[in-house]
């Protein structure tokens, strides 16, 4: 489902002026699949765009689909599920008025470089893509001066820009959501477990600034670099603040994924650190079965979105591709759906900066979410908590940034 979430756009360009009844009309353009009409690739396929994929569709405004198809490995496998994803998005909206032109960044700057001057070249008023932080880098000079707007897929705050928009789950809103909301619970003193690398260095500037705009403050920041005994002498240093009978910390945020959490758990159990002592707060690392079935995660907290959208929109992937998708497929049907709304409000000059900026924001399969002018993103999130191997809604995602979200 994807809808505008306000009811009328800023003033002044073509846009705006349409706005009034466009954005009236927003809620039916999510229910522009209602007529029931299919879409069969075979015969959406355009002319040939000099890579192995077709075009898809056959609106008359272009959209340039930059992904690596042709890289190893998980990035691949990734790419294919996110050009599946945004078909599986054109096939329920029959009637847009848009053409996906997929073109291969080969998962490097230089082949993304090459796809950006080809979807420039050919038109294109739109750029959904690319995936990673180094692609999105490459692609933003020529973009920017075509005046073409991007949605990437990155979650690398630092690439985005005025023109350049993350529609990607950003550690930032996480860890904001997440203390914010723990504050509110009566939570004061934050520590935090974090990994040696940049993602860990993202995490613990937006901590301490969340931490500060909550009243509250960090106890202590223990970063540990890979390896079992690095992990094992780092919880024994977070010992001392956050374990015993009284610790000094109310909170412990460790926000790693399935492939970390199994041994800083059991490390952390080790160590008498317990979510019975401490509340453990996660990220939306945490929004992963394989986590939920750790028993030393109970009665954690985390931020994510509502379950019912992904829960709806793997019924309607498997039920097309046959497999479950990777999670991060809804931000390529999100992005579709969004480029074909705008389209059907504002033709071919629907991807304004001042449209993608709108501060009331967007709603898609993961909830609300809004473009910065930066290029950054805020989203609505809801607050879940991990109970006996599945995960409950603790606090609701927000429906509207009006509301606080």
């Amino acid at each position: 489902m994807f809808a505008y979430l306000n009811r009328a756009a800023a003033t002044g360009g073509t846009i705006s002026r349409r706005a009034a009844t466009g954005l009236a009309i927003a809620a039916t353009l999510v229910v522009l699949t209602a007529c029931g009409q299919g879409f069969s690739p075979s015969t959406g396929l355009g002319t040939d765009t000099g890579t192995d994929a077709g075009a898809i569709g056959t609106g008359s405004i272009k959209i340039g689909l930059l992904l690596p198809l042709t890289a190893t490995g998980n990035a691949g496998s990734t790419a294919k599920a996110l050009q599946n994803a945004a078909e599986l998005a054109l096939s329920e909206i029959p009637s847009a008025d848009i053409q996906l032109v997929p073109l291969d960044t080969k998962g490097t700057p230089d082949g993304a470089s090459v796809a950006a001057q080809t979807a420039v070249a050919s038109g294109v008023k739109l750029i959904i893509g690319p995936l990673f932080a180094a692609e999105v880098n490459a692609v933003a000079p020529i973009t920017k001066a075509a005046r073409i707007p991007v949605l990437a897929f990155s979650s690398d705050a630092n690439v985005a820009s005025q023109g350049v928009y993350l529609l990607s789950f950003l550690p930032e809103t996480d860890v904001s959501r997440i203390v914010s909301y723990a504050a509110r619970e009566g939570k004061r003193s934050f520590a935090a477990l974090l990994p040696q690398n940049a993602y860990g260095s993202i995490v613990e500037a937006a901590l301490q600034q969340s931490v500060a705009a909550s009243g509250g403050r960090v106890v202590t920041i223990v970063r540990y670099d890979t390896g079992a005994e690095a992990m094992k002498a780092a919880v024994g240093q977070l010992a001392q603040v956050a374990g015993g009978a009284s610790p000094q910390a109310d909170a412990v945020l460790i926000p790693e994924g399935a492939a970390v959490l199994p041994a800083l758990t059991a490390d952390l159990a080790n160590a008498k650190i317990s979510s019975r002592q401490v509340q453990f707060l996660g990220s939306g690392q945490w929004n992963d079965e394989a986590v939920w079935r750790l028993a030393g995660l109970n009665g954690g907290w985390f931020p994510g979105p509502d379950p019912a959208g992904w829960q709806a929109f793997i019924q309607k992937y498997r039920g097309r591709y046959g497999v479950v998708p990777p999670r991060n497929a809804t931000l390529s049907y999100d992005a579709v759906t969004l480029a074909a709304a705008l389209a059907r409000i504002g033709g071919t000059n629907g991807f304004t900066d001042q449209t993608l900026t709108n501060p009331d924001g967007f709603s898609g399969v993961d909830g609300i979410f809004r473009f910065q002018p930066n290029g950054t993103n805020q989203r609505g999130l809801a607050i879940l908590e991990v109970e006996g191997g599945s995960a409950k809604i603790r606090q609701p995602a927000p429906n509207s940034f009006r509301a606080g979200g």
